[in-house]
């Protein structure tokens, strides 16, 4: 009888020893959770708000958290108490077979003084992001912004993302301008993919604003992700939208509302109101006294230098240029003609090219002073796993530079007269293989008629 109460005993002992293991991993992993997977920030990235000063702060969460909190400061003067600003969260749930959900933040930073280095963290009680640093811009037009320009990066073979990464963290840029086609693509593996390009960038974007547009790697689920992920200015679900940085306007647009009609005609529509009405404004006498330079970006380009693109190498396959068929309605070429659109850039091609001013297929100057035309950039060869394209074999008159050469574009507005832009090659250990000065004493609409200079 001792026996068998003894090995009662020792049974009941090892339960109880069972269970307090099973307990106290469960609650090991209920605390690995809340601290380090559910709630903890990720992917934070800026963006300019409606005006300059106002820097939006986006960043992820795996649940929902019972905040949306930024603290931030001047970085100089540390003796100054931490700021605080609220914002919301909005739940994300990608389209794939998973569902995959994750909570999206918005904080957006207003008021702040010009020209100001900050530090800021983000988060709430559950968890609080790492110390970021950022530096608003300039009062006013006169003062000369950098921007870093490229299209077509994925997270994988992301060959300009360590030198972009290098150039940020060294205070090179004000701004970047990423041209559509991102992660390739975000809603890759039930959107695991989209979450590690935007970890990637986070060297990047949680530095300086990240400013973007849609390309056709975005289409998924309606540009869901996309969508979700940016909060560019306006209201439109960063679709299209403009701003401006010290003597440039910028404009940015969708060339996807042009090939994806299955969402509905009217984001055509619309965007394209919208575009012409931006432009009427940005003439004005004030705004392009203030801000004479105007520039364009949208991810497929009007022309293009190799053979496999059907949507750029014939006249009436062009729905961008010349607008969608039968009756060519909703062109940008000709609107952009019309109100002086300075420099276009595009990407979408996986490589570097520089065009002479032209339009219509007909080049009007070959050179960059006081050009009649615009100046059009394509800028794709950032890096994906996609790689390179070849040119053609006889390239057009109007090509006035190509590179497929894995890289990115400069921009540096130095006045209201002179903008400078280079390429930066990666191939070449950061080398500049092109570079060029656009030089205008005048803006505004194009008259003169198209002929070789």
């Amino acid at each position: 009888m001792n026996l068998f109460y003894l090995l009662m005993i020792t049974c009941v002992l090892q339960i109880i020893a069972i269970y307090e293991i099973v307990l106290a991993n469960e609650i090991q992993d209920s605390l690995g959770n809340l601290t380090t997977v559910h709630y903890q920030p990720e992917q934070v990235h800026l963006s300019f708000g409606d005006k300059s000063n106002e820097i939006v702060i986006t960043w992820s969460t795996r649940n929902a958290t019972n905040q949306t909190v930024v603290f931030y400061r001047n970085n100089v003067d540390k003796s100054h108490k931490w700021l605080t600003a609220q914002g919301f969260a909005k739940q994300f749930v990608d389209g794939g077979p998973k569902k995959s959900k994750q909570c999206i933040h918005k904080v957006v930073l207003r008021n702040l003084k010009w020209n100001t280095s900050y530090e800021y963290i983000c988060g709430s009680d559950l968890g609080w992001s790492a110390r970021f640093y950022l530096k608003t811009v300039p009062q006013g037009s006169e003062w000369s912004p950098r921007l870093a320009i490229y299209g077509d990066m994925g997270n994988e073979n992301a060959q300009s993302m360590a030198r972009l990464q290098q150039d940020t963290q060294q205070g090179i840029y004000d701004a970047i301008i990423h041209v559509g086609d991102f992660a390739y693509d975000f809603d890759t593996d039930n959107a695991e993919v989209g979450d590690a390009f935007m970890q990637q960038i986070e060297a990047i974007a949680a530095y300086v604003p990240y400013m973007v547009c849609p390309g056709n790697h975005e289409e998924k689920y309606n540009f869901s992700n996309y969508k979700a992920r940016f909060n560019m200015p306006g209201d439109h679900d960063s679709l299209w939208y403009s701003f401006n940085l010290g003597p440039i306007h910028f404009i940015s647009f969708s060339t996807e509302v042009y090939y994806y009609l299955n969402y509905g005609l009217k984001l055509l529509t619309r965007q394209f109101e919208w575009l012409e009405n931006d432009l009427k404004q940005a003439n004005s006498p004030e705004n392009r006294a203030k801000h004479p330079w105007i520039i364009t970006y949208g991810h497929r380009p009007m022309y293009c230098s190799d053979d496999k693109e059907y949507d750029c190498n014939t006249e009436l396959e062009t729905f961008i240029r010349q607008g969608l068929p039968p009756f060519k309605v909703f062109g940008l070429e000709q609107l952009f003609y019309k109100y002086g659109v300075d420099v276009e850039f595009f990407a979408h091609e996986h490589f570097y090219t520089r065009l002479w001013p032209m339009y219509d297929f007909k080049v009007h100057n070959t050179s960059y002073i006081n050009a009649t035309a615009p100046i059009q950039i394509i800028t794709g060869s950032a890096g994906n796993k996609e790689n390179r394209e070849p040119f053609s074999k006889e390239l057009p008159e109007w090509n006035a530079f190509h590179s497929n050469d894995y890289g990115y574009t400069r921009l540096k507005a130095y006045n209201v007269t002179h903008l400078y832009i280079e390429q930066v090659s990666d191939d070449q250990n950061g080398a500049i293989i092109d570079k060029v000065w656009i030089i205008k004493y005048q803006h505004g609409a194009y008259t003169a008629d198209a002929s070789h200079a």
